[in-house]
């Protein structure tokens, strides 16, 4: 176990976080650069990430394992997966990968410095015991995800949180030993973990109330790859199963996020008539699942099976949608004046954006201010050498750009090798003179409360593909590859081409 591994030390390059994005890049990393020195660190006593926090009933992947599972491991079993089975597949990418022994658990990163005279990253970290350890690298490479896994969110304007008598507590926090059979669960959000939460606890016996500020979007499906199982049963073996059936998966949410803004009112339609064939014809969809917003202008939940709106049917869940006017000794009293008694209230109320893990940053003694900084292809910033930060996809599987990500990192060390470079950063090329400098995403591209609540901490974006995360894996995966390393946009230990590190940053 990595936890016997001595604290601190000096690598080539140090990894942060062993979630989903930390264990891939660590794969591609040994794969593509063998030879490379690495640690990663993590601040849990384990692996896992968001698969490690969150304990709520239900927990599940909201997108199919065929995508949000690596490109190099084959998944087997459902398309939407348990925590469990998640944690059980990054185990044995571990333990097959050998990656287990390069993790330092129990480490709380507490500040990340680097220093062009020696073109190194310290980053020094407190221990579980309350020491410091102190970890180098040449390169570094944020894989610690973008929310906080301590503190969720809670809406500050709620008013008599603290006059409940009853048990009043955040999805992210929920203790799995709790009772809910025979209880009044009042959850009160609309998003991807209400929507697993509340079929989880209508199968615990709860009786279950889910209070929605506005509609959803959601897709119903059978939690099964038609496609998968028929490859199986004529003899495919599985590797080659999980790349077909992958690319059947990429393809088909390609086409949804093309129609939801070329054909929005189609795409609806279709999204409602799957939802029929759980419910049946006359489902009345208004006011409760009749979303203001465009198909994927947030989020689009999966629902295996219809679940959530089978129990809807079943009498076993209720839908209210309303506004908070204040939470009363016995539940919440809505802003239309019914009052929704609860014996346990559970808010799923989304995340607290962290940008880089609210690491204190330094480059040359001079602190960070990200929302001051403009990202290459939402992974590289400027005035940061040596850094990647890996950020998914909200319209696609996460871990899609995880891989992909790791592409381009390994290539890019392995290109400052043959360079002999110890040091690259990314500035502005020639013809992005007087390019338009604005937030990191549209708000009509893209718009959760979580990134609108906190856009200003977030590195911003320019007005073409190079200096922005687009969110469209679809082009990327066309775009990435042919990255030229070699471009004006990249400044190698000082010197870019065609103009000295001086002349471009004026």
């Amino acid at each position: 176990m990595s936890e016997h591994a001595a604290s601190g030390g000096d690598f080539d390059v140090l990894i942060v976080g062993a979630g989903i994005s930390g264990i891939g890049s660590a794969w591609h990393l040994q794969e593509q650069c063998p030879g490379r020195t690495y640690a990663i660190i993590e601040a849990k006593d384990t692996f896992g990430g968001t698969w490690e926090t969150h304990k709520y009933p239900g927990v599940r992947s909201d997108s199919d394992l065929y995508t949000f599972g690596y490109r190099f491991k084959p998944w087997v079993g459902a398309p939407i997966a348990s925590a469990q089975a998640i944690l059980d597949y990054m185990g044995e990418v571990i333990e097959e990968g050998g990656i287990d022994r390069h993790i330092r658990y129990g480490h709380t990163i507490t500040s990340a410095k680097w220093d062009s005279a020696s073109n190194r990253w310290t980053l020094e970290a407190r221990t579980k015991d309350g020491n410091t350890a102190a970890f180098t690298a040449n390169f570094l490479w944020m894989c610690q995800g973008y929310y906080d896994h301590q503190v969720p969110y809670i809406p500050k304007e709620w008013q008599g949180v603290s006059d409940f008598k009853g048990l009043f507590v955040h999805a992210q926090l929920w203790d799995p030993a709790t009772d809910v059979s025979g209880k009044r669960v009042l959850v009160i959000g609309s998003g991807a973990t209400a929507a697993t939460v509340v079929p989880a606890l209508c199968d615990l016996g709860a009786k279950v109330t889910m209070l929605q500020r506005s509609p959803t979007w959601f897709y119903a499906a059978p939690n099964v790859s038609e496609l998968a199982e028929r490859l199986r049963t004529i003899g495919i073996d599985e590797p080659t199963i999980h790349r077909v059936v992958r690319q059947d998966y990429i393809y088909n949410f390609h086409e949804m996020d093309r129609r939801s803004r070329e054909e929005p009112e189609a795409m609806a339609e279709d999204l409602r008539a799957l939802i029929r064939g759980y419910v049946g014809e006359d489902f009345q969809f208004e006011p409760h699942f009749a979303p203001r917003y465009r198909v994927w202008q947030q989020r689009l939940a999966q629902l295996p099976d219809g679940d959530l709106f089978q129990q809807v049917v079943a009498g076993n869940a209720t839908v209210v949608t309303d506004t908070i006017d204040r939470f009363t000794e016995t539940g919440v009293l809505t802003s239309s004046g019914e009052l929704l008694e609860a014996d346990i209230i559970m808010a799923c109320t989304g995340f607290r954006l962290k940008v880089l893990g609210d690491i204190p940053f330094e480059v040359d003694g001079q602190a960070v201010d990200w929302g001051k900084t403009v990202t290459y292809r939402g992974m590289m910033f400027t005035g940061v050498p040596n850094m990647a930060w890996v950020f998914g996809y909200f319209r696609a599987s996460w871990t899609l750009r995880v891989d992909m990500m790791a592409d381009f990192v390994c290539h890019l060390l392995n290109h400052m090798t043959e360079r002999g470079a110890k040091k690259v950063e990314v500035a502005f090329r020639d013809e992005d003179a007087g390019m338009e400098i604005l937030p990191w995403i549209e708000e009509d591209n893209f718009n959760p409360g979580y990134l609108m609540r906190d856009m200003d901490k977030l590195p911003r974006r320019g007005s073409n593909d190079v200096w922005r995360h687009n969110q469209n894996y679809w082009l990327e995966r066309e775009a990435f590859p042919s990255i030229d390393l070699d471009g004006q946009e990249f400044i190698y230990d000082g010197v870019r081409r065609d103009a000295p590190l001086a002349e471009a940053a004026e």
